[in-house]
């Protein structure tokens, strides 16, 4: 315990690279302090005899150091690991700790709710919709869309130049005076090929079109034609009414003042003598 007193009078009184002074309080950084402050019994470095919980991966584990092991540092510390369930943890804690001081045992399950606890806040802000910042290059991005202009500029040009040198090739404007690759030119051959059959399947296309309207026309005028027929009137009949209309037209002007039923008679003889004249026409031929 001697040992143990020395090194806190010279970390207390002294420097001491885990240790932060404020204007009300001092706070240790050492990632073994059970509580992150600065004092004799929360100290790591002074306790021969301490605990404490840390986190790794999601996991939490329990650290002891005892005086035994002190000779070696490498196994200073022992670590277990504890459960997922808080309940299950806080019992292994009791059973490792059994004999220890109370202040120690207390402070490791602390500890361990209070991690037990963020634990549980970055699971569900993990589980939910966060927005992600993303920071803007802007040097990059103008020199891509720099690079990309001239892209652009250089297809172009490269386009231009192949379609005026098919165009005199296809004239016969060098001759034989420089070998072309005909790879080139028979691949535009192709293509003018492609677009002149397609031009030649839409013109057959249209035709058919035009030709099935034409025979629907056709067809329905046939059919209009036969539902509407014309007959010919009766000879006769034609003959009758001729006649009557001669015989009122005579005999209606000087009788106009008359009475209705003169008129009456008068029709009824007219009637009379059309019938006897037809009988007598019949007879004759």
């Amino acid at each position: 315990m001697e040992n143990d007193d020395i090194v806190w009078s010279i970390i207390n009184k002294s420097f001491c690279s885990y240790k932060v002074n404020t204007k009300t309080q001092r706070f240790c950084r050492n990632e073994n302090n059970v509580t992150g402050l600065c004092n004799r019994s929360s100290c790591p470095l002074a306790n021969s005899q301490y605990a404490t919980v840390r986190e790794e991966n999601g996991i939490c584990f329990l650290y002891m150091k005892t005086v035994e092991r002190s000779g070696f540092p490498r196994n200073m510390w022992e670590k277990v690991k504890l459960s997922k369930s808080l309940e299950k943890a806080l019992r292994q804690i009791n059973e490792y700790l059994l004999y220890w001081p109370g202040f120690v045992k207390q402070k490791c399950k602390q500890r361990l709710l209070k991690i037990s606890q963020y634990l549980i806040r970055m699971r569900k802000l993990r589980l939910r919709r966060q927005k992600k910042l993303i920071p803007i290059q802007r040097k990059q991005e103008r020199r891509e869309h720099r690079r990309e202009e001239k892209a652009l500029i250089a297809a172009k040009l490269d386009s231009a130049i192949e379609k005026e040198l098919l165009e005199r090739l296809k004239q016969g404007t060098y001759g034989d005076i420089y070998n072309f690759p005909q790879v080139a030119f028979n691949k535009a051959l192709e293509e003018e090929g492609e677009d002149v059959e397609q031009s030649e399947e839409e013109e057959e296309e249209d035709e058919e079109e035009l030709e099935l309207d034409e025979e629907l026309e056709d067809e329905l005028q046939a059919e209009s034609d036969e539902e509407v027929e014309y007959v010919e009137a009766d000879s006769d009949l034609e003959a009758e009414l001729e006649s009557e209309s001669d015989i009122e037209d005579m005999q209606v002007g000087p009788e106009k003042a008359s009475h209705s039923k003169s008129v009456n008679s008068s029709r009824r003889k007219q009637q009379l003598e059309i019938e006897y004249e037809k009988e007598s026409l019949e007879k004759l031929n």
